[in-house]
């Protein structure tokens, strides 16, 4: 139990622990105090903690694998105690050089460190602007929970069960939810309409809502889809809102987003809570509507969905506030990818790069 480089043990007590290594730390604090230089650090490092002949390797050799179970506690406690105390006066050593090497008085009339600031993600500055250029127009930001159930995500948006719309929405469900009815059931939401049902259920009309938020759909992962993706809708709901509103609504917003420069036109389309529907595109804004590659020589790049609220979505959201009587009132909705506007205004390729966290690319940005 005894070796040249540590005391000897005695016994296994409180009383004989308390001065072997009352010992070990006498002899600990002596070489402690002739740390001045990087030499004499690493051998104080390399004499107490070398994994080879260290004086911690042999207490543990010679005192703790051959202690009775009920000793391993306590001397496990003071082995632990002492390696701090080692650790300490190590890291105090090498703030020592270091001060040391940068001079020991601090000049306080110096100007300090400045920290690097970072810098908005491209997303997160897509998301503000699009807040702040329907700020201007009178709307208000809605939220919601991205966990949502059937009801709100499919059912109250006119995609009653089996309907083919729902395919092209594929999402994750939350498991357990078999033994529920089918509205009851938590999803991932796959747009952030929900949160129109949520907001009229509890506001009677006028609404004028901006949403932004973060969507999920089983989309396979592209250059330019991800399963996880930033849409940014609208919705506007009061007497007397025609169809011209939501145009000039729209066309206000693509200038202030891409320039004043920038047309828009509207085509017939399809969407479960709007009717009439239509897709949206806006002169290209890489060659100012000539034909290049990236509008497939169009001139058009499509951009966003909208059209005028269905009826029926009036007559769900009826059942808890009697406000939105579809023959008094009207209004449109609209959404768009937060993700593809920041992509198409920075010139980033994948937007995979959007997600990866790489520093090299954010740094872009800054």
């Amino acid at each position: 139990m005894s070796d040249d480089s540590i005391p000897q043990l005695r016994g296994y007590d409180d009383a004989s622990l308390d001065r072997a290594f009352a010992s070990l730390t006498a002899d600990l604090e002596r070489g402690a105090g002739s740390l001045n230089g990087a030499d004499a650090v690493e051998q104080f490092r390399l004499e107490w903690l070398g994994r080879k002949h260290g004086r911690l390797k042999t207490v543990s050799e010679a005192w703790l694998k051959t202690a009775p179970p009920e000793a391993r506690r306590p001397l496990g406690q003071r082995f632990n105690g002492l390696k701090e105390r080692i650790e300490a006066l190590l890291t105090d050593a090498a703030a020592g050089k270091h001060r040391a090497a940068t001079g020991a008085a601090i000049d306080v009339t110096l100007p300090g460190t400045r920290p690097q600031l970072g810098a908005e993600h491209p997303i997160v500055r897509t998301w503000h602007e699009a807040v702040r250029i329907f700020a201007a127009m009178g709307y208000s930001v809605g939220t919601g929970p991205e966990v949502e159930t059937d009801y709100y995500n499919f059912e109250s948006l006119n995609f009653p069960p089996n309907h083919p719309a729902r395919d092209t929405q594929d999402t994750l469900v939350v498991v357990g939810q078999e033994r529920k009815p089918l509205r009851d059931r938590l999803l991932m939401r796959t747009h952030t309409s929900p949160v129109q049902i949520r907001t009229m259920e509890q506001q009677p009309p006028p609404i004028r809502l901006v949403i932004p938020g973060k969507v999920h759909r089983n989309d396979a992962a592209d250059a330019t889809h991800s399963p996880i993706f930033h849409q940014v809708e609208g919705l506007c709901v009061d007497e007397g809102i025609t169809f011209g509103d939501l145009k000039g609504t729209l066309d206000h917003a693509m200038k202030a987003f891409f320039g004043s420069s920038v047309k828009t036109r509207f085509f017939p389309s399809f969407f479960p809570f709007t009717e009439p529907s239509a897709d949206v595109q806006i002169s290209c804004i890489f060659c100012g509507g000539k034909g290049c590659r990236k509008c497939k020589h169009s001139g058009w790049i499509e951009l966003l969905g909208c059209g005028m609220v269905d009826p029926a979505i009036f007559g769900f959201v009826r059942q808890k506030q009697p406000a939105y009587d579809p023959e008094k009132i009207s209004g449109f909705a609209f959404g768009m990818g937060l993700d593809r506007i920041a992509m198409m205004k920075y010139g980033i390729s994948d937007i995979g790069l959007l997600f990866s966290g790489d520093v090299r690319f954010l740094e872009q940005f800054a």
